[in-house]
């Protein structure tokens, strides 16, 4: 396997702690380089969170920031692409999207989305396509199908 890029990913208020354990496992799965906690999302330890995460939380290396427009802040000062999933009247299709590295995808809460003042900070919004009824995926769901959409730039396959 290749040099990885960098990949972060930035969770914006993510309520639910089962998600977050299933952020863990797909972030190790994706071998995402650190997963950023922001607002009121949980973070280890809890057996919530381990519970689905099956001691991914153990080795995805994580931070908590209380307000995600300061991880954002940051990782703009390190000249991280910015990049939002998000459905909005501007989003790009995420297949549509040249990803630059290093590149921190945020996901934002299950219901509300990405908040608005994160929106205006991202360099780019990406959403997937919806054919049925409902309006969004499981933000994990989400996260999966472009998680490995940006490994496809990452590890060339």
């Amino acid at each position: 396997m290749k040099k990885k890029l960098p990949f972060y990913v930035v969770c914006d208020n993510i309520r639910s702690l089962e998600n977050i354990g299933s952020i863990f496992r797909t972030a190790d799965a994706l071998r995402v380089d650190k997963i950023f906690l922001c607002g009121i999302c949980g973070k280890p330890p809890s057996p919530k969170i381990s519970k689905s995460a099956l001691g991914a939380e153990n080795w995805v290396d994580w931070e908590y920031y209380g307000k995600t427009w300061q991880v954002i802040e940051r990782l703009k000062k390190e000249k991280v692409f910015i990049v939002a999933l998000e459905q909005t009247k501007n989003s790009l299709c995420y297949t549509k999207l040249k990803p630059k590295f290093p590149l921190a995808l945020i996901i934002g809460n299950e219901v509300k989305g990405v908040s608005l003042s994160v929106l205006k900070r991202a360099d780019k919004i990406i959403s997937l396509p919806m054919f049925g009824k409902k309006e969004s995926l499981n933000v994990v769901v989400a996260f999966g199908i472009v998680g490995y959409e940006m490994n496809k730039t990452r590890y060339k396959f």
